[in-house]
């Protein structure tokens, strides 16, 4: 691959863009802001700014949806208005080609429309190749994923998790669930406006997330969330406590933990033995919930390794792809998905 390569991972809370010989160019919010339907007034960080406290008549959304594409119009909108962005970094955005990460277990028509959307907006590439994010993450953690040796990545996202078994630069069996770190913050809001008759938001909710969950039992700590009153209707705040937040997440971890344990029941047993060896790989921006390497521990009996960087594991590995020429070979063009399919 000659001239300027660029690699794209579209996640659902953040857009990541790659350019060779430049490192990661672009790493914002996945959002963007239309007032009355039609004029986008923000996109990116600035659209996050805006999230739960816009007026009426602005929109403040997420293009990406369970790991796909669920607004086309607005994500390549999205796109053509983070390109002015990426022009104040480099001269000119102009791509020979363009790899873009998709999730595995997706149907052909919502990889297509990856390849669509690129296609169609203003960065104009001559050449569009596809990596399966579990490739791409793999490849960033920095597993060899083109020899026999088979090896097991589960990818926590902001709407899905992905367990998936890659071996001799494919993947063997891959299971997409459609539960992320969204799911713990909506957990959590529920949980709150039930046991505390408070309506918090989603920031807050991420934000007590962040301070308070973990995956098993803990010392116990808490902090202060502020919201609205379910019985007054007024301005209120409240102590939570982290046995609270364990309690309300603690299902849908054991949900993640179903699907790793499905994938590792359905996994041909000569890759079984390279996994006892190296263990799994957990990545992705929700990995980071202390104690989740215990739990999986203890409920797989294997060795987990948590992954440095997690929350960029994708676009590094599209990054390697790109710069590396032995690894090329992992993006495909969407006629070879098609007959792979």
């Amino acid at each position: 691959m000659a001239g300027k390569i660029y690699g794209i991972d579209f996640g659902t809370s953040t857009i990541k863009i790659y350019q060779k010989n430049g490192g990661i160019i672009l790493d914002e919010k996945n959002m963007i802001a239309v007032a009355n339907r039609k004029q986008v007034i923000a996109a990116g960080n600035e659209a996050f700014e805006m999230y739960e406290k816009a007026p009426a008549n602005i929109r403040v959304t997420y293009p990406v949806k369970n790991g796909v594409i669920a607004d086309i119009a607005n994500m390549l909108e999205l796109l053509n208005y983070m390109i002015p962005k990426i022009n104040k970094k480099i001269k000119k955005l102009s791509a020979a080609a363009i790899i873009v990460a998709t999730p595995s277990d997706i149907t052909e028509v919502e990889k297509r429309s990856f390849f669509d959307l690129v296609a169609s907006s203003n960065m104009k590439a001559k050449n569009i190749k596809i990596v399966e994010k579990p490739i791409a993450d793999a490849i960033g953690i920095g597993l060899d994923v083109t020899n026999a040796k088979g090896v097991m990545v589960v990818d926590i996202g902001a709407d899905t998790t992905e367990a998936s078994i890659m071996s001799l630069g494919g993947i063997v069996i891959s299971k997409l669930i459609p539960i992320g770190g969204n799911r713990l913050d909506e957990a959590i809001k529920n949980y709150v406006k039930k046991n505390y008759n408070l309506i918090i938001g989603d920031k807050t909710a991420e934000n007590v997330k962040k301070e308070l969950a973990t995956a098993v039992p803990m010392e116990e700590r808490s902090i202060k969330a502020y919201g609205r009153d379910v019985v007054t209707g007024l301005p209120s705040k409240v102590e939570i406590s982290s046995a609270y937040v364990y309690e309300s997440i603690s299902e849908y971890l054991y949900t993640i933990m179903d699907a790793i344990r499905i994938i590792l029941e359905r996994t041909p047993p000569e890759i079984s033995s390279d996994i006892i060896d190296s263990g799994i790989y957990i990545t992705g921006g929700s990995s980071s919930i202390p104690g989740l390497d215990q739990l999986i521990a203890r409920e797989t009996g294997l060795k987990i390794n948590i992954c440095k960087d997690a929350a960029d594991t994708v676009v590094n590995g599209l990054g390697k792809i790109i710069e590396d020429k032995k690894l090329t070979s992992l993006a495909c063009s969407l006629r070879q998905t098609n007959l792979n399919g």
